[in-house]
């Protein structure tokens, strides 16, 4: 007996199922290329269009007479953190949910950031160099045991050439845990020499004679006004302190170059040089 209300089942076409699952892989692709070239569009344009920020903000700086230091410095922490938000949009476009991408890499930091504290500390002083600026670029300084020109001042590092042309990089938290020299922060110095002279010496003699010796050096500066003294009556000689006040660039010709002169001068005027000297005194004990 035929029931009417039953449903006709039709026999499944087993044969459409490649066509279906060709279809649907198209369909994928397409959107995971799509996804994918989103993506890449984000980070590219976005990278080109950091590189135009950062080149105006560098520009900006440079006509506001920013410190090359602070310019290097700012233009590349401003570059590193609009490029991790531009990779983070990028993720982001293949469809990847941020929110638990950010809580995995947040988390992530912490913990590399736990296992790069002495990093970190370098970081942080080289964040209080460039806002303080105990030094810049081109500087000669004496830190942490170490004296050189500044070559570069880096986020975790401090570049040293030294005078013999060695190149030895500091880490930015020892500097800043040490005294800081800073040979070039002013215009002049003061070259503090001493000369000892005999005991038999005429005083007058000899302070007219360092007098003319300084006269005669154009480089030293009439002020401050050089200043010569008799600073101690020593064992052997007595001391003489010669003060000049010279520009910094010239300070280590005038310390060299005056101290031949005093020598070949003191010679020609008869002028002693005392050696250390030790008087022995010996006592002949009367026989019993």
């Amino acid at each position: 007996m035929n029931d009417e209300n039953a449903t006709e089942i039709l026999p499944f076409d087993w044969t459409a199922i490649p066509e279906l699952l060709q279809e649907k892989g198209i369909d994928l692709g397409i959107d995971f290329g799509i996804k994918v070239a989103t993506a890449l569009a984000v980070f590219f344009i976005g990278k080109f269009l950091i590189r135009i920020f950062v080149g105006a903000i560098g520009s900006l700086m440079q006509k506001q007479d920013v410190d090359k230091t602070l310019q290097t410095f700012i233009c590349n922490l401003i570059r590193m953190s609009l490029m991790a938000v531009v990779v983070i949009a990028a993720i982001g476009a293949l469809g990847v949910e941020t929110t638990s991408f950010i809580a995995i890499f947040g988390a992530a930091g912490l913990a590399v950031g736990l296992a790069l504290q002495g990093s970190l500390s370098n970081f942080a002083s080289g964040v209080l160099i460039v806002l303080f600026r105990p030094y810049r670029v081109g500087d000669f300084i004496e830190a942490a045991g170490i004296a050189g020109s500044v070559e570069q001042v880096q986020i975790l590092t401090t570049v040293l050439k030294t005078g013999d042309n060695k190149q030895i990089i500091v880490p930015n938290s020892q500097i800043m845990d040490s005294i800081i020299t800073n040979y070039s922060a002013n215009d002049t110095r003061r070259v503090d020499m001493t000369v000892g002279v005999g005991y038999d010496d005429d005083l007058d003699k000899v302070r007219a004679t360092l007098e003319e010796l300084l006269a005669a050096d154009n480089r030293i500066l009439p002020e401050p006004a050089p200043l010569i003294a008799v600073s101690e009556l020593a064992d052997s000689s007595v001391n003489f302190v010669v003060r000049p006040w010279v520009n910094a660039s010239d300070y280590w010709g005038v310390m060299f170059e005056m101290t031949e002169a005093i020598k070949k001068r003191f010679d020609k005027e008869g002028i002693s040089f005392p050696y250390p000297q030790t008087d022995v005194h010996l006592y002949k004990q009367g026989s019993d």
